[in-house]
């Protein structure tokens, strides 16, 4: 088969392997969209993410839907021709964070594209049959890869507590932001407020329900999230916020405004990470106004929402992919989702038609 191998920062090779074999309970899926996420540029950029450090070839790609070829002795859920989405992480099954239903917090997680894991920039892998979900038919495949950074945004959601009448801030409207956007919305928070530096993507958050944009190179976002959530509860300037604010961007600047623009008493989901982990931030007045600083890492049980939520047309994500390459412009497909931010959100590579 084809795959798309990075043998160091830059350089990525389409190169053949054989097709891997499914043991009893794995199911082999021919790979057919997988969506560039951040971590697959930073991976090809940098050659690590914290501790995670490209050693040796690996195949990047996490984000990705495909169609069953074969099926292991003991596979009961699935079979050849079946259209599925694939949740890159499994977990040991068997620990107190998988048996309470918080398996993304397992000490013993295989995720696809994680050193020393490989990806799905390939046009096969196989995988455990309880990690993977079937797509109605009237679910393309874009949609299906796009079910793993919509999970994100509906656990985001969750971890903010957003209760119907909610006010929230977005603070990055690239995809993860979008999602959130639109998890929110459903879940019932009325005043959705997006903010971002590029006008592009503030007219998708518009597009998608935001109530308010604010460009944060116009004017200052915490002052101008202030005076719209004055307006909305009669609260002075000082007393005023958003009950929940969502960081998404992954930036020191934005984490400092999540955290200014809550309402006294009010949550920030970190959802994006700065790249440097020792930061700054004015932990006296989170504490002074008992805000509620919560992490985020990953999700946990989403996948079945996220796609009876699209299928239902709910939510929509499809719009989303901006962009497509195929697995031969693999390198290219990751220079161009970094680089080309003011035009592109999601970019697809398009491994098998």
């Amino acid at each position: 088969m084809k795959t798309a191998v990075m043998h160091g920062i830059g350089d990525i090779r389409v190169e053949s392997r054989p097709r891997p074999k499914p043991s009893p309970k794995e199911v082999l899926v021919q790979i057919r969209r997988v969506g560039v996420c951040a971590s697959d540029i930073h991976y090809f950029n940098h050659g690590r993410i914290g501790d995670f450090v490209v050693k040796d070839p690996l195949i990047l790609g996490h984000e990705s839907a495909g169609v069953v070829l074969e099926v292991g002795s003991a596979v009961t859920l699935f079979q050849p021709g079946d259209q599925v989405s694939v949740e890159p992480g499994y977990t040991c099954r068997q620990c107190h964070y998988c048996k309470t239903g918080r398996y993304n917090l397992c000490p013993d997680v295989t995720f696809l594209a994680t050193p020393p894991v490989d990806g799905a920039f390939c046009e096969a892998i196989v995988w455990p049959e309880d990690f993977l979900f079937s797509l109605p038919d009237r679910m393309s495949f874009e949609e299906g890869s796009m079910m793993e950074p919509l999970s994100v945004g509906l656990w985001a959601v969750k971890r903010g507590d957003v209760s119907p009448g909610h006010m929230v801030a977005i603070f990055g409207t690239g995809t993860i932001g979008l999602v959130t956007l639109q998890a929110a919305k459903i879940t019932g928070a009325t005043t959705l407020i997006a903010v971002d530096l590029s006008p592009f993507r503030l007219e998708h958050a518009r597009r998608l329900g935001a109530t308010h944009l604010i460009n944060a190179n116009e004017e200052s976002p915490v002052e101008r999230i202030r005076e719209i959530t004055s307006e909305v509860t009669g609260f002075t300037w000082e007393r005023s916020g958003v009950d929940v604010t969502f960081e998404t961007a992954g930036a020191l600047a934005t984490t400092r405004a999540a955290m200014a623009a809550a309402r006294p008493g009010g949550v920030v989901v970190l959802v994006g990470l700065p790249p440097d982990p020792m930061v700054e931030l004015d932990i006296v007045s989170a504490a002074s106004k008992e805000i509620d600083i919560r992490g985020q890492f990953r999700y946990a049980n989403c996948y079945p929402t996220a796609i009876a939520l699209t299928a239902a047309g709910r939510l929509e994500v499809e719009s989303l992919v901006t962009h497509h390459f195929p697995l031969s412009q693999t390198p290219q497909a990751l220079r161009f989702a970094d680089e080309a931010k003011s035009e592109a959100l999601k970019v697809m590579v398009d491994v098998t038609e």
